[in-house]
């Protein structure tokens, strides 16, 4: 069988190369990079990733942390960083989760027109994506869950005194 043409060729330095750029693609490549600002700011990139993470405490096989902890050899160098995380972990987490101002309004109307009758909801003629009467029930829960204080100001703006509406059991 014949040989492939290109192995015999002789191998030429590629001038229009920029070697620079190439090395900096390479690290990029291989070197992620590092989202979290305190670990950022502490990484030494001369180290290894255990060695880098072994000074702030942290561990990347937990295995096998817990082998040098009962052997004593764990030594942190940098305790700041896991203090800082730990402040970081212990602040209240904010649910930011809100609704689109058609769903609002959808069950709102909802609401407003059937109280707490979800089959007649479901037969509404506002009902465009035929929603199930289940699935309106769940985007009433959601309304609740997400805007507390508003679907309580809704529920009292349609209380008079011939009409009461509830608020649904969750």
């Amino acid at each position: 069988m014949p040989k492939a043409k290109k192995s015999s060729r002789k191998m030429r330095f590629d001038y229009s190369k920029d070697r620079k750029k190439l090395k900096k693609k390479f690290m990029k490549k291989n070197n992620p990079r590092i989202e979290h600002p305190q670990i950022r700011g502490a990484w030494d990139s001369k180290k290894s990733m255990a060695r880098n993470l072994q000074e702030m405490g942290l561990t990347f096989d937990p295995n096998r942390s817990v082998n040098q902890q009962k052997a004593g050899r764990a030594t942190v160098t940098k305790p700041y960083i896991l203090q800082q995380l730990q402040q970081e972990a212990d602040r209240p987490q904010v649910d930011s989760k809100t609704l689109s101002s058609d769903l609002v309004d959808f069950v709102q109307h909802m609401v407003r027109q059937h109280g707490h009758d979800l089959k007649a909801m479901a037969r509404d003629e506002k009902n465009y994506y035929q929603d199930t009467p289940k699935q309106i029930g769940r985007k009433i829960k959601e309304y609740q869950r997400c805007h507390p204080r508003q679907y309580q100001d809704f529920l009292e703006s349609l209380k008079t005194p011939d009409q009461l509406v509830e608020p649904m059991a969750q």
